[in-house]
């Protein structure tokens, strides 16, 4: 038996909506998909506005360039976390300043945040990482209190819910990717919400080139083509139709592991707290640091593939030098493994996958 750790559903209108694009030949940037998925987006997340983009890094570079974030500046980030949440930042010529997670939930710590504030400081990035909610009203009460802009990463977590909000609508933005190993996938993709006017405005000109909005081929700024295609926005159209039902099926894997590993000697990654909805982007445990890579050695040798909890940015080669030790990401960067987490698992293998573990981990 051979069992990923990721693949898409692609079980409703998708090719379609595609095939619909090919007859029509509107396949790149224009098109009634891309305008349609936005506006689909923006009702179901409940942001004001929805910018489509080619892919979730991006969404986070045009969110901090509609900011206004640059040289000078600092940015707050948790260090636990898929590198495309700090790439970025540098990439605008900012500084990311890393935080430790909490270790219930592994989210950022507000704490740590706090304690991380400088003058030079002028955003957070708050990832959703995993699908589990960050602790949204303490982030915001502190981002209040010493006027910082708040952008939510939520690649990971898409229809997870803070306090019956969907994540992404606390902050001034929220991004978003479409990977093909996301809750939805159109292949390639991101979006960027928002509710402010002018960071909406702002976006739109950004990701077209710098196109002026009321004057053909007139440019009034620098901007990039971050534009995402007809055929990747239709394939978005047909999986946010099904999306509940996806995270749904999500949720029902859940169930299976938790009963399953109920008596393993592991620490499974369970929501923090009741007021959150937890999807599951990736189904985490905790195991024993020395043994991690052998389990996860020994689990692809029966045919189930697995992959290590990201390692924290601190410890990577180009951020080593960028302050101090978090012990907690640390920790779980360690001892963490993503079980597969795909919503068309079925019983049975999930079975085979604890079954497998079990065997690993003796």
């Amino acid at each position: 038996m051979k069992i990923p750790v990721y693949q898409p559903e692609l079980l409703g209108n998708e090719k379609k909506y595609v095939n619909d694009c090919l007859d029509t030949t509107w396949i790149s940037s224009r098109g009634k998909y891309v305008p349609l998925f936005e506006e689909k987006f923006a009702e179901y997340t409940g942001g004001r506005y929805a910018v489509s983009v080619c892919n979730g890094t991006v969404a986070i570079h045009l969110a901090l360039l509609a900011l206004g974030i640059g040289p000078g500046d600092e940015v707050i980030v948790p260090t636990l976390t898929y590198i495309a949440s700090v790439n970025p930042i540098v990439v605008v010529g900012a500084k990311p300043v890393f935080v430790d997670s909490c270790r219930d939930s592994w989210q950022a710590d507000p704490e740590d945040i706090r304690r991380k504030i400088t003058p030079y400081t002028r955003a957070i990035i708050v990832v959703h990482l995993y699908g589990h909610p960050a602790k949204m009203d303490a982030i915001m009460r502190i981002a209040k209190e010493y006027n910082l802009l708040v952008i939510e990463d939520c690649a990971e977590a898409l229809a997870s819910r803070y306090q019956g909000e969907h994540v992404g609508t606390f902050g001034d933005v929220g991004t978003f990717s479409f990977y093909g190993n996301k809750t939805i996938t159109t292949g390639e993709g991101g979006m960027v919400i928002t509710n402010d006017d002018t960071l909406h405005d702002r976006m739109l000109r950004l990701k077209g080139q710098g196109l002026a909005k009321y004057c053909t081929y007139w440019h009034d700024s620098i901007g990039f083509n971050y534009r995402m295609t007809n055929i990747c926005a239709a394939i978005g159209v047909a999986q946010l139709e099904q999306v509940e039902r996806i995270v749904e099926k999500k949720l029902q894997l859940v169930r299976w592991y938790d009963a399953l590993l109920a008596d393993f000697p592991v620490k499974t990654h369970k929501p923090a707290s009741d007021d959150l909805l937890h999807t599951y982007w990736m189904y985490s445990i905790l195991v024993e640091d020395r043994k991690r890579d052998k389990i996860i050695q020994k689990l692809a040798v029966a045919g189930v593939e697995t992959r290590p909890v990201f390692y924290p940015i601190h410890t990577m080669p180009m951020y080593t030098t960028r302050g101090g030790r978090h012990k907690v990401a640390e920790s779980i960067g360690s001892r963490g493994i993503n079980l597969p987490s795909w919503s068309g698992l079925g019983q049975n293998q999930v079975e085979y996958i604890v079954d497998s573990l079990n065997k690993a981990m003796v």
